[in-house]
């Protein structure tokens, strides 16, 4: 019998979507839940080999859990708002609306054509204004408790877009999509206060044990808490104090010079200032330019002295005061006293622009001389203070903290790297801020009964400028306290926003008179298993635990946290292929005597690196054409069998093959023994005849469920394998014998059904068993796992040399007995056996 997957997988598929299999039932279900999550998708309308590999691990799961009682949501919806869609109208000539729900009936499509066990009828696209909505409320309840709020900032603006780039858009200077220079610019941004939750973002890091460390680190260090002291310097020659942060406040009497951000406040002043204008303006500008990352502790140090001087708050010292292109103004103060001595930074910079070092931390059990060669950086002793020498410097921190404070030159405080969260963006396809401008009120929020305010979605969209701006019948609207003429924010939200709440929006997706039901997300949050790219560590999965803490403390939830669990799967890789006119698609080249040519004429081509699949180096696969090849089941099982879902995976079209053949093979034996089968009698209690086969199965059931559970889906699908080899490998001649291999062979269905789904329900209907979207996962016969006889490994002298076969409970006498009537003595230089060492069930060690 011929496996057709190009009939079978949509046969399947209307079968799961029209049934309903797969529907979560919430609270009224009686059954325990389980909150399966892959982060949705942007709908761009192509699927690619990273789509399939994150969403097929989220399925395995599912499943399993589906099959194993639990009441299970395992939604899907869509991230729609963002600027590819602008883009694509700009290129198109059509609305961003339309472009979007076009992609998200193709992607939809996709998701079919993959067998995804997703309840769909909780389907949500952020991109509607029956999700907005409920978003434009959050903002406005935010607002009224005082954690939105708008000022100046400066932004990254392309004078051609007329729009702000994000940093990540901004390319040596130049707008990505124009090339022409991007300058910097004051404008008005809304901000949420997500510094006010700052130190509960990071404390309860420590609560998420399900989280991957290196996540959690990373929001560690995002968020970047020092607990310090604010010390005031002030102007020479004026009343202006100018505020520093220092975690190290001990150091203080070795600051030789100060480090300024040039978007300090009083950058304008000192540039005005200026006998050098133009030399320092050329600087600032420089360093405005780099992007904010790019400013860290690898950048070359670079600086520029603005003509002031700092009093010393101790001694009374001038210290000169420089503008640093490594200094942050949205970090601390945007003011840094250097310590070159004690700082290698400050020691490079002093170095570099001939700054006096002055030690004033010495070794405990020795002392540093000038000139140092690097600085020093551990505890010590203090020396060179004053009043402070000798002591620890520990001690000494709090000592020098202390006489500051009583001094009114300084406080104690803590400061935290994490920025409240602007959420403005100049552009048309996102979520309206609900805000409206009176000139006699003043800014105000719109009335809550009166939401949504709706986003046009038929605009003719030049990409020149928003097309609200110039939408009155958008603007124009009536102030919601006087009533008098106002008009409305044309400002979008930025689209984190929306992926900040999603998952609790599928928990009650159709509510109408509230955002959903407290009672249901109360009882299906948090999500039991969130799986998504890495990438998102310190964005998205930072602000959805802050947007999950306002909601609570708004009282529309009950709980503090979104996700207990968190898987971030890698990406997958491929080798790319070039030649002198550029790279190439893996389907133009071919090998032919160990040499890679291109097909269109045989020249050589270059094979690169693995690297991750990408558009541009195209190194990529259609996941499309492998499915219409191969499957979906073979392109399901070779994401999720080429390597751990945390690794890195890297295409093998070797490996596709592989899966294809497996899948080949387990439809053959199947299907080569129906009648057998179907005539099958239920097995005793305990089996004797045919027991290896029996208790292999049962191994694989247990085997694969523990797999599964610990997302180990390569050794799960490798297990089965093995199953299906035994099964070839057996000889059915009893009755007994036969119903034990049909009873392998059903199980084996019932076990890679969350990995094949679609070969799985056909061999299953052939077999005559239920459909196994309803039938439980396989339980274990514990008797199956009771060995006759077991495999102990010999070691002599810490060498593997034997394997015994012996009874479980054999006794270490009895071992003994038997290693000493072995001719192990031929291994061992003193020729005898001195010692015997059993470690029961496992091995034996021969000591000579």
């Amino acid at each position: 019998m011929y496996y057709d997957h190009a009939g079978i997988e949509p046969k399947w598929q209307k079968k799961w979507i029209g049934s309903r299999y797969f529907n979560y039932k919430g609270a009224s279900s009686g059954k325990p839940k389980y909150y399966m999550l892959e982060m949705f998708p942007y709908p761009s309308g192509r699927l690619h080999m990273g789509h399939v590999r994150n969403y097929s691990i989220g399925d395995v799961v599912s499943r399993y859990y589906f099959r194993k009682g639990y009441d299970v949501l395992h939604p899907m919806g869509w991230d729609a708002f963002g600027l590819p869609a602008e883009n694509a109208a700009i290129e198109n000539g059509i609305p961003p609306a339309k472009w979007t729900y076009s992609n998200i009936d193709t992607m939809r499509e996709r998701f079919f054509q993959l067998g995804f066990s997703y309840d769909w009828d909780r389907e949500i696209a952020t991109c509607t204004s029956d999700y907005y909505r409920w978003e434009q409320r959050f903002f406005i309840e935010m607002y009224e408790k005082g954690l939105v709020y708008k000022k100046n900032s400066e932004v990254n603006w392309c004078p051609q877009c007329n729009t702000v780039l994000a940093n990540e858009q901004v390319e040596d200077g130049t707008c990505w999509r124009h090339g022409c220079d991007v300058v910097k610019k004051k404008i008005e941004q809304w901000y949420f206060k997500i510094t006010d939750y700052a130190g509960e973002l990071l404390d309860s890091l420590d609560d998420l044990k399900g989280w991957p460390d290196h996540v959690k680190e990373m929001q560690r260090n995002w968020i970047g808490r020092s607990e310090g002291t604010y010390i005031d310097f002030m102007l020479e020659g004026t009343q202006k104090k100018i505020t520093v942060f220092t975690t190290r406040p001990d150091t203080l009497m070795g600051v030789t010079f100060a480090s300024m951000a040039v978007e300090h406040e009083m950058a304008a002043v000192f540039l005005e200032e200026a006998a050098d204008r133009d030399e320092m303006k050329k600087f600032i500008d420089e360093v405005q330019k780099l992007h904010l990352e790019t400013r860290d502790d690898n950048y070359e140090k670079k600086g520029y002295f603005t003509g002031k001087y700092l009093i010393h708050p101790l001694d009374g010292r001038r210290v000169p005061l420089y503008f640093a292109n490594f200094v942050l103004a949205e970090y601390g103060t945007g003011v840094v006293m250097a310590v070159p001595a004690h700082d290698q930074r400050d020691f490079e910079f002093a170095e570099k622009y001939g700054l006096p070092v002055q030690i004033v931390i010495s070794p405990e059990n020795g002392e540093l001389k000038i000139p140092l060669t690097e600085a020093y950086t551990e505890p010590g002793v203090m020396v060179n203070s004053g009043a402070f020498n000798g002591l620890r410097s520990v001690d000494g921190k709090k000592a020098v903290s202390d006489h500051l404070v009583k001094a009114g030159k300084g406080k104690v405080g803590i400061n935290y790297r994490l920025r409240d969260w602007g959420i403005s963006r100049q552009r048309y396809w996102g979520t309206p801020i609900p805000m409206i401008n009176c000139k006699k009120c003043g800014t105000v929020p719109e009335k809550i009964e009166n939401l949504p305010v709706r986003l046009p979605e038929n605009v003719a969209f030049s990409g020149a400028t928003s097309p609200l701006k110039d939408m009155p019948e958008f603007y124009e609207t009536v102030c919601p306290v006087c009533g008098g003429k106002a008009v409305r924010e044309t400002d979008t939200m930025d689209t984190f926003v929306e992926s900040s709440w999603y998952h609790m929006k599928y928990c009650d997706p159709r509510s109408e008179k509230e955002p959903f039901s407290k009672a249901e997300v109360d009882h299906t949050m948090p999500v039991d298993q969130y799986i998504g790219g890495v990438e998102h560590a310190v964005m998205h999965l930072l602000y959805t635990r802050f947007f999950t803490k306002v909601l609570a403390d708004l009282g529309y939830v009950s709980f503090r946290e979104p996700v207990k669990n968190l898987l971030t799967q890698g990406m997958v890789c491929m080798e790319t292929y070039s030649c002198e006119s550029g790279y190439l698609y893996p389907d133009e080249v071919y090998w032919k005597d160990g040499a890679c040519l291109k097909k269109a004429g045989d020249s050589p081509v270059k094979i690169g690196r693995v690297e991750k699949m990408s558009k541009s180096k195209k190194n990529v696969v259609d996941p499309v054409e492998l499915i219409k090849k191969y499957g979906a089941d073979t392109a399901r099982l070779f994401v999720l069998f080429a390597a751990p879902p945390e690794k890195d995976l890297e295409w093998s079209e070797d490996g596709v093959e592989g899966c294809s053949r497996f899948i080949i093979r387990t439809w053959n034996i199947i299907t080569s023994n129906l009648d057998m089968i179907k005539s099958s009698r239920k097995l005793p209690e305990n089996v004797e005849d045919g027991r290896d086969l029996w208790s292999k199965t049962n191994e694989t059931i247990k085997k694969v469920a523990e797999e599964i559970e610990r997302f180990h889906f390569n050794t799960a699908i490798s297990a089965i394998m093995e199953l299906i080899n035994a099964c070839y490998r057996f000889k059915a001649e009893t009755q007994e014998q036969k119903d034990v291999l049909a009873d392998a062979l059903k199980n084996a269905i019932l076990v890679l059904n969350p990995f094949a789904p679609h070969i799985t329900e056909e061999l299953a209907e052939l077999c005559g068993m239920p459909v196994l979207a309803e039938t439980p996962y396989p339980d274990v016969n514990e008797k199956a796992l009771v060995k006759d006889e077991i495999l102990v490994v010999v070691q002599v002298n810490g060498k593997l040399r034997d394997k015994l076969a012996v009874k479980p409970d054999i006794s270490a006498a009895e071992i003994e007995q038997i290693v000493r009537s072995k001719d192990y003595s031929k291994f061992l230089s003193s020729g005898s056996i001195k010692k015997v060492i059993y470690v029961p069930g496992k091995l034996v060690n021969v000591v000579g």
